[in-house]
């Protein structure tokens, strides 16, 4: 079982940046593919980005890539979301999740999620 906390959420004004981290508990993390994922009220919950077992092959939406990038630390057991250039209709609670195979865009695929922080971009 894998536990996944995530932090760093919170408000911030259109243009500004925020970096969100997932701490995974299981000492396996690195086996382990990690998505990020945001859901806002009354919408579905939607990929945002994804990153392999190693840190090697990341994935992104169009619409994120270029202001959105994800890593992660091994060592550290975290994957970090690191979010410049917001935008309102970035509000949303966002989620870490694990994977034990490779990445995906697909929710459904994941295996663990995190209880999600929000994240609020005033305009």
């Amino acid at each position: 079982q894998v536990q996944l906390v995530e932090s760093g959420g919170g408000l911030v004004q259109a243009g500004g940046s925020l970096r969100l981290s997932c701490a995974a508990s299981e000492r396996t993390f690195s086996n382990y593919a990690m998505g990020w994922f945001r859901q806002a009220p009354g919408k579905e919950r939607e990929f945002v980005a994804a990153i392999n077992w190693s840190g090697s092959n990341t994935y992104y939406t169009d619409s994120r890539q270029g202001r959105f990038t994800i890593s992660r630390d091994n060592a550290k057991n975290t994957v970090y979301l690191q979010m410049n250039s917001l935008k309102p209709e970035d509000t949303a609670v966002y989620y870490c999740a694990a994977r034990w195979s490779d990445y995906s865009g697909n929710y459904y695929e994941y295996d663990y999620w995190g209880q999600g922080t929000q994240v609020t971009v005033s305009s």
